[in-house]
């Protein structure tokens, strides 16, 4: 058996040439990867919430993929809208919180401080503040979290 085996995965990107319908409409993808999409996800819940109720209440009405690209598409903006504030906005504190969740196996609990520094401008030059839907105390807003030990 050999070291090195040739590998079965392709060595360049797949893109799909075929073009979308004329009547699918057109948006640009997020650009961004699962971590900063986690960073900035309870504001694109706030942000957002117009456009994903009616998403979702479309996704009710009929099981069909292609009956609620419209409303997709809208959502799909708003994320890229909000993103390109947070980074025009809150550059810095934005990164900070993503990088820190990229390095620590995307834990929240892990990120806390740069995550309050995050909610802190989101807040102040967006008038977004973070709310966990659901949830009566809000964690990241306790001054002396106590967390229990890790069982796996």
């Amino acid at each position: 058996m050999s070291a090195k085996s040739p590998s079965n995965l392709a060595s360049q990107k797949f893109v799909d040439a075929t073009p979308l319908p004329d009547n699918v409409p057109k948006v640009d993808e997020v650009g961004a990867t699962s971590a900063p999409l986690k960073s900035a996800s309870f504001f694109i819940g706030t942000y957002c919430k117009d456009y994903n109720d009616d998403f979702m209440l479309c996704k009710n009405e009929n099981n069909d993929p292609a009956h609620c690209l419209k409303e997709g598409r809208k959502v799909t903006r708003c994320a890229i809208d909000l993103i390109q504030k947070l980074r025009e906005n809150c550059g810095q504190q934005f990164k900070e919180h993503w990088q820190c969740l990229e390095n620590n196996n995307h834990e929240l609990q892990k990120c806390r401080k740069a995550e309050t520094a995050l909610n802190a401008c989101a807040l102040d030059k967006l008038g977004l503040k973070k709310r966990i839907p659901g949830v009566d105390e809000q964690i990241h807003e306790k001054k002396n979290a106590v967390f229990g030990p890790d069982y796996k």
